[in-house]
């Protein structure tokens, strides 16, 4: 029997809209993780290029993926950072490796073993503001810390490395236009000092 996805007319919809709450590194560090990402490639024999400084961020909610994006989420979660109300805090990263190792590609990535306390503090904030904005449906699921080199490359063990530290400074809503490397910046919330 046929799923109603296979049928004529009934093919599943290819998402084009990605909308999430994201750290960016500033230009400076941003342009140091790319040349850290490349190096790590190189060592491990990975071939092909690592993500572009511009695009390294750190995820902290990813508000789904869209044919089109639903009127209003885009409004409510730039309402939601509004609220948010954190001093500037440094990110560590002392990890590095495939996020999964349960297939043979994986995307390669800098994560940590422990710590990053403000930021974890920082998500559940977040997660709070989105629960209050009526967008609870994106806050489930665990987090963990991560930010990605280089996508779908030959999975390698996670090995420690002298911990990379980083300020955080902000907080972006993002619009990714998925498959044409476009990135529009929605909202930003300055973390700022007290």
């Amino acid at each position: 029997m046929l799923s109603q996805g296979s049928l004529p007319g009934f093919d599943p919809a290819i998402p084009t809209d990605r909308l999430y709450l994201a750290i960016f590194p500033d230009p400076a560090y941003a342009a140091r993780f790319e040349a850290f990402a490349a190096k790590h490639l190189a060592a491990r024999r990975i071939e092909g290029k690592p993500v572009q400084a511009s695009r390294l961020h750190l995820t902290l909610f990813h508000l789904g993926d869209f044919t089109e994006l639903p009127p209003g989420l885009a409004t409510q979660a730039a309402e939601a950072l509004t609220h948010l109300e954190v001093e500037p805090f440094s990110i560590r990263f002392d990890q590095i490796g495939s996020f999964s190792n349960r297939s043979s590609h994986g995307d390669f990535v800098l994560t940590s073993s422990d710590g990053n306390e403000a930021l974890l503090a920082l998500h559940r904030q977040l997660a709070m503001h989105l629960n209050a904005a009526a967008l609870n449906a994106y806050t489930k699921g665990s987090f963990t810390p991560h930010m990605t080199l280089a996508y779908n490359k030959p999975t390698v063990p996670v090995q420690q490395i002298e911990p990379v530290v980083w300020p955080a400074h902000e907080v972006v809503l993002v619009h990714s236009l998925l498959g044409k490397t476009r990135h529009i910046r929605v909202a930003d919330k300055l973390l700022y000092q007290r």
